[in-house]
């Protein structure tokens, strides 16, 4: 089978967040072809290269969505005249209050983009701005948009132009994504746009997988920079986010969803409970073997937190809480092992955390004369404490996570394939992570999560039990091998569902034509067999001497 992997700001390069998961997926799937089309979205992703590709990857075709892409051609009066129509469409179903006449848009802004180009200058033109002023402005409008001005349709007409930007790639031909078998989407958004056009010129099935949803991830961008854009501007995205993953959602044939949580969002944006199949992310379990099976030798007093050093995780409510057990138990230590801390918001954040860890624990010493310790510690995985991210988890008694805002939590089945009793707040999908082996409290309250780490710290027999179980639990649903066979049979399934004529050059599907359908003559309707049959029976009767019918 030939797999079309549609990828946004991940798989091949070397960073991103799908690298993982979609490398995985690659390697374990060897008996299948796959054509990887990938979205980047830096300068820098794409100078740190891609890593090393198996062999059963057969082509790589890349696209930047961060840097304009004019491909010089402008319309003439006929072109012009179905861009307006076509954008008038989209405009108003943006605008309106219903969406309908969403995909008529963007399908039509499609077929002009590949039949004639010229898409990016025609999005970011003075026709564009005035079809969308007057979409803004006709009634039946929401009311945010009534404040619309045009600093706020040139905003937003570049953004647009920049989601829309994979209607205007060369990859929609019978030689490239018509010529695979399936398309399956990394992510939802920019990612399922070639999925769509695929399905819609060569009727190539699409398969979206999220493990975070897109439509989510906007809303908490667009939430984080609300004094960077107007209500108006922030307005429109949304809408237009929110159309564009309904129609994803409908036009796919299958939806994998990674947990409940992302299952609950998608059902909302209009995905249908029938198309959708929970799949875990696959996870290494080997490397976290030795700590998992081994009797505990990790100091009992010990608290450790594993992740990336952000806001979303809010280690200042881990350390108010940690303030707490120390006044229950004054040996007690925390360890925050995470990765390098990158961009200014990580670094200044880091910072911050480290100036309240000094102030809520300043250094102590045992006497006089010794030197003076924080119980509090900030080190970094592979350093000379933690060479390996096994060996994190197996430095303290208990995990402990803080988050605010949590997808699937993947420090907390890491610390789960090492036997360690789990603390967490209930956020994303924590509890349908933890199922019962750890302890959960709501976010944002120290006082709850503190007296969840101490009445772990002080039952050994119960922290036993629990990580016992939540090793059992994570083994039985987040390895690699089970997401592996889901995906196989997904494939299996949708290949067995697609029209055979499809592709009358390749060829035909295993069985997908009946065996007495080769056979002259007709096997349903008025004639229940062919006409030699016939013929065959009244020799028969002329026959001499044949006995009567």
């Amino acid at each position: 089978m030939r797999i079309g992997l549609l990828t946004d700001g991940g798989y091949p390069y070397a960073t991103g967040e799908s690298r993982l998961w979609c490398d995985r997926l690659v390697r374990g799937l060897a008996h299948h072809d796959f054509d990887i089309y990938a979205l980047s979205r830096s300068a820098q992703q794409e100078d740190q290269g891609w890593i090393e590709l198996p062999p059963q990857v057969q082509r790589v075709r890349s696209a930047p969505l961060w840097a304009p892409e004019d491909d010089g051609r402008s319309h003439a009066r006929r072109e012009r005249k179905r861009f307006a129509g076509h954008f008038k469409e989209l405009a108003a179903a943006v605008c309106g209050s219903d969406g309908s006449g969403f995909a008529d848009g963007l399908y039509g802004l499609a077929e002009l983009a590949r039949e004639h180009g010229g898409l990016y200058a025609a999005l970011r033109s003075e026709l564009a701005v005035r079809i969308l002023e007057s979409a803004c402005r006709a009634p039946g409008t929401r009311r945010a948009l009534h404040t619309a001005t045009v600093p706020d349709y040139l905003a937003f007409t570049d953004q647009l132009e920049r989601a829309l930007r994979p209607l205007s790639l060369d990859w929609y031909g019978s030689d490239s994504l018509g010529a695979v078998d399936l398309c399956h989407a990394t992510s939802g958004g920019s990612a399922a746009l070639p999925g769509l056009l695929a399905k819609r010129f060569f009727g190539v099935p699409l398969l979206v997988t999220e493990y975070g949803v897109q439509l989510r991830a906007h809303y908490l961008a667009a939430s984080e920079e609300a004094g960077s854009a107007s209500a108006p501007v922030r307005a429109l995205l949304a809408t237009f986010h929110g159309l564009l993953a309904a129609e994803v959602y409908r036009q796919a044939s299958v939806i994998t969803p990674g947990n409940a949580h992302a299952r609950r969002w998608q059902e909302r944006c209009g995905a249908e409970p029938a198309r959708l199949r929970t799949v875990y992310p696959g996870m290494e379990a080997a490397r976290f073997t030795e700590v998992g099976e081994r009797e505990f030798d990790g100091d009992p007093h010990t608290l450790v937190w594993v992740g990336r050093i952000e806001p979303a995780k809010d280690l200042i409510a881990l350390l108010h809480a940690f303030a707490e057990v120390r006044r229950e138990e004054p040996d007690a230590r925390l360890r925050i092992l995470g990765a390098p801390a990158r961009g200014p918001e990580a670094t200044t954040y880091l910072a911050h955390c480290r100036a309240l860890a000094a102030q809520l624990f300043p250094d102590e010493a045992a006497s006089a004369h010794a030197v003076g310790d924080n119980p509090v510690s900030f080190e970094e995985i592979g350093g000379p404490e933690a060479p390996e991210l096994a060996d994190a988890y197996a430095a303290g008694a208990v995990i402990v996570l803080s988050s605010v805002v949590e997808g699937f939590p993947i420090s907390l089945v890491e610390a789960m394939f090492c036997g360690r009793a789990t603390v967490s707040t209930d956020v994303g999908a924590v509890v349908e992570v933890i199922g019962g082996t750890g302890l959960v409290v709501p976010p944002r309250n120290p006082r709850a999560l503190a007296d969840a780490c101490l009445a772990l710290m002080r039952d050994p027999e119960r922290r036993e039990r629990l990580g016992a179980a939540a090793r059992a639990r994570a083994l039985e649903l987040f390895t690699v091998e089970q997401n592996l066979a889901a995906f196989h049979g997904i494939y299996l399934e949708l290949l067995s569902h697609s029209s055979p004529s499809r592709d009358t050059d390749a060829d035909p599907l295993p069985f997908a034509t009946p065996a007495e359908a080769h056979v002259p003559g007709h096997w349903t309707g008025p004639r229940a067999r062919p006409a030699w049959a016939d013929t065959a029976a009244l020799a028969v009767t002329a026959t001499p001497g044949a006995p009567d019918a």
